[in-house]
């Protein structure tokens, strides 16, 4: 049986995403590939982070105690979790549950697509803002489907037109949803609204992050 490090577990709402303002459960895995400037979990990728070592069946376990549906696995990078992909099949086998893997979008998501459909990813796209967009696996991009977000964190007018260029050169709105997020403090929403409009970027979603709004922005486990 593999084990986890699991840094955080707890029920709250998506802050974001497909299902924004629903309750769900979340669990939060330790370490992460990428060092964004504007990270707001930076503290799950210390080496020294303390954690718990669960298995898949007792991270299972506690998601069907707390008798939520929405499951959200986040990090760090969850992708990078050696052994993921036993957790995401066990998860998979329940249809009582609906799972989402939040990802940075650096990491080949081939694989557990093909392992099966009964996920649905978050994949970021990083902007020049984060200092990390060079990370990106473009070709991820050939897998994703309408159950799956492409989510772009905007820091600045240059991000904007970056996520733009973006979004028409792989129709990320024909094959997926998109979202539009302001990086925390760095812009406005309404110069991202403004640039919508400019652009008439049809299908393409605003999304503020609830969570950020209705408790301390640097509260845990919300």
């Amino acid at each position: 049986m593999s084990k986890y490090k699991v840094v955080e577990r707890f029920v709250s709402i998506n802050g974001e995403g497909r299902k924004a303002g629903e309750p769900a459960v979340f669990i939060r895995f330790a370490g992460c590939n990428l060092n964004c400037s504007y990270c707001d979990t930076r503290w799950a990728n210390d080496k020294e982070v303390s954690y718990e070592e669960l298995s898949e069946n007792e991270i299972y376990d506690y998601i069907k105690r707390t008798e939520i549906k929405n499951v959200t696995l986040t990090g760090g990078e969850p992708l990078m979790v050696d052994d993921i992909d036993k957790l995401l099949l066990i998860l998979s086998l329940d249809d009582s549950i609906a799972v989402e893997v939040e990802t940075n979008g650096s990491v080949d998501i081939a694989e557990f697509k093909a392992l099966t459909d009964k996920i649905s990813y978050t994949l970021d796209y990083k902007l020049p803002g984060s200092g990390m967009e060079e990370s990106m696996c473009i070709s991820n991009y050939n897998y994703i489907d309408k159950n799956d977000t492409v989510k772009f964190v905007v820091s600045s007018k240059q991000d904007l037109s970056r996520a733009l260029e973006i979004i028409y050169t792989y129709a990320l709105c024909e094959k997926a949803n998109v979202y539009l997020s302001p990086a925390f403090g760095r812009i406005e929403p309404e110069e991202i609204v403004d640039f919508m409009l400019e652009n008439n970027m049809n299908n393409v979603k605003l999304q503020l992050q609830l969570h950020k709004f209705i408790w301390d922005t640097d509260m845990r486990g919300v």
